[in-house]
């Protein structure tokens, strides 16, 4: 199998053509082939273009641990740069579908640059989906370690649960991430961002990825995070996300419809050796 691997501010994920497999890895295989040590190491694989009769491009987008996500920021920045890479797309506008629903994207005149219309950000628990409330979830006690927390949760297509804090460190993500990624709120699990407001323009975010873990950006957790700030009260429609692996631009409108720009950088192809498996 060949692979062509990117980056999107460190959030790496593996493409996968059909063109050049006819079936997606099964699921130990998967677990495999993104393990760091054992395989080629990645965030997750892309598996496109697909066939669609609802928009120009299918996705398929499964994290390393063999579980699917409905939806990924930084994976769609990433998959439009392969489609403009191996000629599929230029600079006009093309749409995706992936099973969090259809993203228009756009990539710029040399491809440093990546713009996806994520679409609206819902805080109705029926939707996201989260146990045990009605209507939007907004300003919640959620306890952890005996401690109680306030958190907010939204849907982008995938669930997200964002808890404001005073700062925010890699150490926080890690010791409650996992805790909230699996809580009992969440029965589809939950991607979670722990987030600091620095200023009206400017939030910062650590970030805890279902099915992944600590991640070093992520898009549609920006555009979750960068939402719940907005309907705080605290941002206004143009906001910078500060993460460890870099900033991405969004503009959020007063229906929490997301804009999303942001880099996609090629990393190189890579053919899977079957001794690997």
């Amino acid at each position: 199998m060949r692979f062509s691997k990117y980056h999107a501010l460190g959030n790496d994920y593996l493409v996968l053509d059909p063109k050049d497999a006819a079936e997606l890895p099964v699921d130990k295989d998967v677990i495999t082939i993104c393990h760091r040590n054992f395989g080629l190491g990645s965030d997750g694989i892309l598996y496109g273009p697909l066939p669609t009769g609802n928009a120009d491009f299918g996705l398929r987008i499964i994290n390393p641990d063999a579980s699917e996500a409905e939806k990924s920021g930084n994976g769609l920045r990433i998959f439009a740069r392969y489609l403009r890479d191996v000629g599929l797309v230029g600079t006009n506008p093309f749409t995706v579908e992936t099973p969090g629903g259809i993203v228009t994207c756009v990539v710029n005149k040399d491809a440093s640059s990546i713009t996806v219309d994520m679409g609206r950000v819902s805080f109705d628990a029926s939707v996201i989906p989260v146990n045990n409330f009605e209507g939007e979830v907004l300003d919640k006690n959620i306890v952890l370690n005996g401690r109680s927390y306030k958190m907010y949760a939204a849907t982008i297509g995938n669930p997200h649960c964002v808890l404001p804090m005073e700062d925010v460190n890699q150490g926080i993500a890690h010791e409650l991430g996992p805790l909230i990624e699996n809580h009992s709120l969440f029965p589809n699990r939950t991607n979670v961002q722990f987030l600091k407001i620095l200023d009206d323009k400017n939030i910062q975010i650590e970030i805890w990825e279902r099915g992944a873990g600590y991640t070093l950006a992520s898009g549609s957790s920006s555009s979750a995070a960068g939402a719940v700030a907005r309907r705080m009260g605290l941002v206004g429609d143009d906001i910078t996300v500060h993460m460890p692996g870099g900033k991405i631009q969004l503009n959020i409108d007063s229906n929490y419809q997301v804009r999303m720009t942001g880099p996609a950088t090629r990393v190189g192809q890579f053919d899977l050796d079957p001794e690997a498996l």
